[in-house]
């Protein structure tokens, strides 16, 4: 491969790496300074949980016409128009005084989101078909930009106040934008389909989402990237009430969850590109599997009727062992990321930006879903590590969708494998 054109693809990956950190940075933001909205207008915890939840439905609902617009138009364009028009209301946002505005606001700055299956489109077309689990790890590896926020935004916010960080944001974002512009080129996809004239139809789009199989990655995607979302929000209250830790260290901890499941999944897409993407996915569920099987176990009191009188025991995990199974629930979820969206490659190369849209629209769902749910299985059953078992149940269906479309999968091919060579030996007969 020419130099050049090596050159052109590094810079498309890291400039789209380092704009999708920021993106995804903004797209959290609102959780935090949120904190002192919920203050200021004496929010409700149904008030507050919508404020923060609105950014993660709308960037989730529209990832798939995103997806759907970047095969038509190219990512590059679309990656720059959306960013910018979100730094408007972004910007708008450190001047809102009422909650409706806060949020209106808040669903155009999900849109921000949107950006990662516009850069997945994007990333993927300038990768060779040996690197595509890897240029995908990197770029997806920009889920950092969440952590980022829980630490650059209390800064902010304690140096200048909380409307100084929508502003700070957005002008960080326009800046990205325009270097991202000036450093990075037309995909060799779109450029081959503008110079032949040639652009798909909205119906050789869609197709590929009348298949089964398409939203069966979804599921896997629900659970790993979902499952991640769902949990960074998650931990830091676990881990006050059920451990009594106060908030500054419960969000420092946390970390040790987000940062190596945002970190790995450039580990995981070389490993899904070497190793085959399959294998990494089974290899994450079970690795998931085991740890949230402990992880569901509630607090107990055993008690042990002895010769001389009754024994009790209280088997509870400790924090430093939840801790480390977190993490390794962590770092399992940043390989499946990875190998989820290789998968998706494998079989639709030539429609990333639909079917990516399409997996991407039901992981982040699940970003938005599965919190609800966990408050809900709380107050329903009265544990906390009902949370875990409910991540587990959704594992267990995971999992026996996959054993089973295989298996189906298979059985076609050896049907249709069947068929053909009935044909070449009835044409050789003939």
């Amino acid at each position: 491969m020419p130099a050049q054109e090596t050159q052109k693809q590094i810079s498309a990956l890291v400039m789209s790496t380092l704009l999708f950190a920021a993106c995804f940075a903004t797209w959290t933001l609102i959780s935090v300074i949120g904190l002192q909205i919920k203050e200021d207008l004496q929010l409700s915890e149904t008030e507050f949980g919508l404020l923060i939840a609105t950014p993660i439905l709308s960037g989730a609902l529209a990832r798939l016409p995103m997806g759907i617009l970047a095969e038509r138009y190219g990512g590059r364009q679309l990656m720059l128009g959306v960013v910018l028009l979100v730094s408007i209301p972004l910007y708008g946002f450190a001047y809102a005084q009422y909650y409706w505005q806060y949020l209106l606001l808040g669903l155009c700055i999900g849109l921000v989101g949107s950006t990662f299956v516009i850069g997945i489109q994007y990333v993927s077309s300038w990768s060779s078909r040996e690197n595509q689990g890897l240029a995908m790890g990197v770029f997806g590896a920009g889920n950092l930009g969440a952590a980022l926020t829980n630490l650059v935004a209390p800064l902010i916010i304690i140096a200048y106040g909380w409307r100084m960080a929508p502003i700070a944001y957005a002008f960080v974002l326009v800046l990205l934008a325009l270097l991202f512009w000036l450093l990075t080129q037309d995909d060799p996809v779109h450029q081959s389909r503008s110079q032949q004239h040639k652009s798909l139809s909205l119906s050789e789009i869609l197709t590929p989402l009348l298949e089964l199989r398409v939203w069966r990655f979804g599921l896997y995607y629900f659970f790993m990237f979902g499952g991640y979302v769902a949990l960074a929000l998650w931990l830091p209250d676990y881990y006050v009430h059920h451990y009594g830790l106060d908030l500054k260290t419960a969000s420092f901890i946390t970390l040790l969850f987000t940062v190596p499941g945002a970190l790995t999944r450039i580990l995981g897409g070389w490993c899904a590109d070497h190793l085959g993407a399959r294998q990494v996915n089974w290899s994450v569920f079970w690795v998931c599997l085991f740890c949230l099987f402990f992880l569901s176990y509630p607090p107990t009191t055993m008690t042990i009727h002895g010769i001389d009188g009754d024994m009790t025991f209280l088997l509870e995990m400790p924090v430093w062992l939840f801790t480390v199974l977190i993490m390794v629930v962590g770092v399992a979820m940043g390989f499946g990321k990875a190998s989820v969206f290789r998968v998706v490659y494998d079989y639709y190369p030539d429609r990333m930006g639909t079917v990516g849209g399409a997996v991407g629209l039901l992981g982040a769902i699940g970003g938005f879903v599965l919190p609800i749910l966990f408050g809900l299985v709380t107050d329903l059953f009265g544990v906390r590590s009902s949370c875990f078992m409910l991540l587990y149940g959704v594992l267990a269906l995971c999992m026996t969708v996959m054993y089973y479309g295989i298996n189906l999968q298979d059985k076609q091919n050896r049907l249709q494998e069947a068929i053909r060579n009935n044909f070449l030996h009835e044409n050789l007969d003939a």
